[in-house]
């Protein structure tokens, strides 16, 4: 697993959170819960790739 990874969940994660706060305050409630499912789905994403590389790995390791 590689650090720059974990750095881009972190950072996704800041942005997502900063920008529902913004727009909450600003009362675009609506957009702001709009805001977090995107970085959800974003986050899962990049967490499928992830998966994806180890199945990958996991099925040359052994042969399958």
């Amino acid at each position: 697993m590689d650090f720059t990874v974990i750095l881009k969940l972190v950072a996704l994660g800041i942005v997502t959170a900063f920008s529902g706060m913004l727009l909450k305050k600003a009362g675009k409630e609506e957009i702001a819960t709009v805001v977090s499912i995107a970085g959800l789905i974003a986050a899962f994403v990049i967490l499928l790739d992830m998966v994806a590389q180890l199945y990958a790995t996991l099925k040359s390791l052994f042969e399958l």
